[in-house]
């Protein structure tokens, strides 16, 4: 069963996932929706908009206004694409015009940017999650929370059901039907029949009982002096009985729920697709836990302060189990599935670091071998769910984490057994990735595919349930987003073989494993498969371009070329003549391998020596020194605008960044802030031997993980650089988010050694050259407070040469033009001044 879209996020289950300044953190795209207060505001917001394509100055001259101008007069590129169900039509999302609303379009070979599509027939073109199976004779989807079918021979679509509760998790069930889950419910809908029906639901409360024992010398006395009290029991009894036989013997009758623990919720859940069996996972519920914090917001509508709900830090996570249990769906009968039977489900993964810690305050530690606390693993992007059932119901897969972030396991249960059976444990003394957990079935044996980075780099297995483990892709390079074909013949897949920083497309024979190279276009790929598999949609983009859709046709026996589809770049974006940055290798002091980085040079470098800016990208596991259109796309016109000044510009992928394996990934663990500077010294000494730089004239800059490298670069390595600009950084990772920093640095409780060397508030002491912090105030990936209390350690340790701006209205990604244009005429003044 191929499910070309999961539910983002799972309606029993949210996990926040504050990523620190992933790629978002520099994004053109908003998480909050802006009111315009009345027209006459609205009209000149459009307006100035389409001012700023117009604006752009006639001689060709970079400015700051036009590079941090609403980012819709580069072109408004295609997000979001796919296919129409059950057709070879292409459709993608466009953001309008001086707007936050996005519309759908659909196109084909001969239509380049295609049309709009009509709100009336959004339904028939749109999903949130699709579903298809070639022994079916329908596709279904969900659209804004309802289901909708077509079928095979007519191309008829219908729709299945309409109502306010919100629908996840469909999957084929029978031949006819649909399974989809609304809350703590399973329930079925005919595609032929219309019939709807509640197959099972589950609720956290403690059973009913029926006949209560006497719990004490009162209940004794008043059951056997007063007559009516045991009149009731018979009832309740009686009651009880004709119920069980009327619920056994009439199936027209829904039973009662299975119930759970009260103090529990759900986090996932999965139904079998022959309906008998559900998989349900649950934990301590959210209302119980000290989930959350509070992050206050100055300026309202109304002219009052906020108080908002954030996540809560890692310093107050606690560890989580998910308990998960297998229910009969006929009887209500449900089994708690154990853990024991994993390998390594209670080693002392941290017992090194327990001792090391307790040997600093002069204690001793003693290995405790208590069970670990496991749980589903979620795929941080929302596009995986970890329980998979094969289509034959005779096994479901899971995916499973320990919460200490060291092992990975894939598993199997045969529900007639009950029992866990370990297919494959990654384990890592840093911590498991939290990408390329990709995992899923063939379609017509019980063989499972898995990505691990066991061997170092993501690579694709195969694992038939009861055999070896096979590796089908071996070498140097990172595998991801894998799709198996309908036929189990071919696995198509993205991978940077040829470079780190370019990413084709590659499909490899199931059986013999002989691969292929489906593009050859130099760039950023990525790609989607039609629904019959004749056809890929491609995203593709380079140094200087955005990305557009490309379409390419499956041929087994040849390679076909890649055939543009939309142009969407604007006019204004490509009458400039950008600097094209070279991609270079930087030799490393302290590890074999080089660091990639780009490199932006003026075009004849001149005989005096030049000022340089080296930038270090955000969320630390991220590529950017790759040979696509950047995330950092205001940085990259940033960048062209200071070689039109004379600067030279270094962005390194500096150790932790992502694509180049797991060695440099994990370099990190327990000491964050210490590679990736020995990578920015060995950055600045390439620049001043290879590139003419005068090594004191050289800053630095950059946000979130950036900024955090500011500060350890300006703190640890004062002479390093001569100026350096901190956006919204990260001062002490003790108050940052759970999932990303105990990943790295374990947990303060646990191990508070790797939080004190990895948190620049605890090396201040180091300022010596200018330094800018810009920090917004609604942030709530990375706190506001992370600056405050920088700026009072600062302040107490009476350092003067530093200076804060704040942005009461922005959150982590900036949104607002204005408020981007203030930020870089400061990053750009500090530069000058001090260069």
């Amino acid at each position: 069963m191929n499910h070309n879209k999961i539910s983002k996020l799972l309606s029993s289950f949210t996990i926040t996932l504050l990523l620190c300044a992933c790629a978002g953190s520099q994004s053109n795209s908003s998480t909050e929706t802006e009111q315009a207060p009345n027209k006459a505001q609205a009209v000149s917001h459009v307006q100035s908009v389409v001012s700023s394509q117009s604006s752009y100055p006639k001689d060709g001259e970079l400015s700051l206004e036009q590079i941090m101008a609403d980012p819709d007069w580069i072109g408004r590129q295609p997000k979001n694409p796919s296919f129409s169900p059950l057709t070879q039509q292409f459709t993608y999302t466009r953001k309008r015009l001086g707007s936050v609303v996005e519309d759908l379009y659909i196109t084909d070979v001969a239509q380049g940017n295609g049309k709009k599509v009509a709100l009336s027939s959004l339904h028939e073109h749109s999903f949130d999650e699709y579903i298809d199976d070639k022994d079916m004779s329908f596709v279904a989807w969900v659209f804004e929370g309802n289901i909708f079918a077509k079928f095979r021979d007519t191309q008829s679509v219908i729709q299945l059901t309409r109502d306010a509760y919100p629908i996840a998790n469909i999957a084929y069930m029978g031949s006819e039907s649909v399974s989809f889950q609304v809350g703590n419910s399973f329930y079925a809908v005919n595609a032929v029949t219309g019939f709807l029906h509640q197959m099972i639901r589950w609720s956290f409360e403690d059973k009913p009982v029926v006949l209560a024992p006497a719990k004490d010398y009162i209940m004794q006395e008043q059951l056997r002096l007063i007559q009516y009290e045991n009149v009731q029991r018979k009832n309740r009894r009686d009651r009880l009985a004709y119920e069980k036989s009327l619920w056994t013997e009439n199936r027209t009758i829904l039973p009662p729920p299975v119930y759970l623990d009260k103090k529990h919720e759900t986090v996932l859940a999965s139904m079998s697709p022959d309906g008998n069996w559900v998989v349900l996972a649950t934990r301590e519920a959210t209302s119980t836990r000290a989930d959350t914090d509070i992050m206050p917001d100055y300026i309202e509508e109304d002219g009052r302060i906020a108080t908002k709900s954030v996540r809560r830090r890692v310093a107050d996570a606690k560890p989580e189990s998910h308990y998960l249990y297998l229910i009969n769906v006929n009887s209500g009968e449900k089994n708690e599935i154990s853990y024991v039977s994993l390998p390594g489900y209670n080693d002392d993964v941290l017992a090194d670091v327990k001792r090391e810690n307790a040997k600093k305050v002069g204690k001793d530690y003693v290995d405790n071998r208590l069970p670990r606390d496991i749980g589903l693993l979620f795929d941080w992007y929302a596009t995986e769910t970890p329980i998979k059932w094969h289509d034959s119901s005779k096994q479901v897969a899971l995916m499973l984490e320990a919460w200490d972030n060291k092992d990975r396991w894939i598993v199997t249960l045969n529900p007639a057994s009950n029992k866990l059976t370990t297919q494959h444990r990654m384990h890592d003394k840093a911590w498991i990735n939290y990408r390329y957990n990709q995992f899923g079935w063939f379609e017509d044996s019980l063989n499972l595919y898995l990505l691990s980075e066991s061997s170092g780099y993501s690579q694709l297995y195969i694992k038939p349930i009861d055999g070896d483990l096979t590796q089908l892709t071996k070498g140097q390079y990172v595998v991801d987003d894998v799709y198996l074909d309908k036929n189990d013949t071919y696995f198509y897949y993205k991978a940077n073989k040829k470079h780190p920083g370019i990413y084709e497309i590659y499909r490899t024979h199931a059986v013999t494993g002989e691969t292929q190279a489906l593009t050859n276009l130099n760039g950023m790929s990525d790609f989607e498969i039609s629904p019959d598999e004749s056809t890929m949609l491609l995203t593709h983009s380079k140094l200087t371009m955005p990305p557009e859709l490309y379409s390419l046709v499956l041929d087994k026996d040849k390679i076909a070329e890649p055939m543009k589809l939309t142009s969407t770049v604007s006019k204004a974006f490509l009458s400039i003549d950008w600097v094209t940055p070279s991609i270079i290798t930087i030799p490393s002091s302290h590890v074999n391998e080089p660091i990639y980085a780009r490199l932006y040079t003026p075009e004849n470098l001149a005989a005096e020596k030049r000022r340089a800016v080296v930038f270090n990208h955000g969320a630390g596991y991220l590529q950017n020194a790759h040979m696509g259109w950047s995330n950092y796309f205001r940085e990259f016109m940033f960048h062209s605008l200071l070689v039109s000044k004379g600067y030279v510009v270094l962005d390194m992928d500096y150790r932790a960044s992502a694509g180049y394996g797991r060695e440099w990934r994990t370099a990190i663990y327990r000491h964050m802030g210490k590679p990736e500077i020995e990578d920015n010294v060995d950055g600045v000494n390439w620049l001043v031997e290879h590139a003419n730089v005068d090594r004191q004239r050289i800053g630095t800059y950059g946000g979130s993980y950036g900024g955090f490298l500011t500060f350890m670069a300006l703190f640890t390595e004062p002479e390093l650089y001569q100026a350096g600009a901190a956006l919204r950084p990260v001062s002490d990772w003790a108050h940052y988010n759970f999932p990303y920093t105990s990943n790295i640095l374990n947990t303060p409780s646990v191990d508070p050694i790797a939080y004190e060397r990895s948190s620049p508030i605890y090396f201040a002491e180091g300022l010596r050259k200018p330094l800018l912090i810009n920090a917004p105030m609604v942030d709530d990936n990375v706190f506001f407070v992370d600056v405050v209390r920088l700026v009072q350690r600062l302040i107490e340790l009476e350092k003067q040469n530093f200076e804060t701006a704040i942005y009461p209205v922005e959150p982590h990604g900036f949104v607002q033009p204005s408020s981007w244009l203030d930020e870089y005429r400061r990053i750009f003044k500090l530069f000058e001044e001090n260069l």
